[in-house]
């Protein structure tokens, strides 16, 4: 038994589908669209065979205009870059080009090497070896 994916509601289906293809070598499909659900999204898949789905309908809000980093429900994606090299490297990278970096990179007390940034609509992703 394996996930096939994840899914992702987003409002910027397109900025979305950059952030992934541009910083984790995502590889996108084509924007797939229902008019009459007034849905899109699009398919990410990762060297690892890994997918994420983001996914777009207008009706789709952020409760209260907030997006609240801590909630129940699933709190962050933790992707491995394989390296400390390539946590601090993708870290650097992500803060130069705009993008909140909540925390580290550093050595966690259960011994993960991470840093934990935010994507473009500020859901959490621990970049770990």
């Amino acid at each position: 038994m394996h996930i096939e994916h994840i899914a992702i509601w987003t409002s910027n289906l397109g900025k979305m589908k950059d952030f992934y293809v541009k910083y984790f070598n995502g590889v996108a499909n084509s924007l797939y669209h229902n008019p009459k659900k007034e849905f899109s999204s699009y398919f990410i898949s990762f060297e690892s065979g890994a997918r994420l789905e983001l996914m777009h309908r207008p009706q789709i809000n952020v409760k209260n205009g907030l997006k609240q980093n801590e909630h129940l429900g699933i709190t962050h994606l933790a992707i491995s870059l394989g390296t400390k090299i390539k946590v601090d490297e993708l870290t650097h990278l992500l803060n130069k080009d705009g993008y909140i970096v909540v925390d580290g990179p550093r050595t966690t007390g259960d011994g993960y090497y991470e840093s934990v940034v935010l994507d473009p609509e500020n859901n959490m992703h621990e970049l770990t070896v």
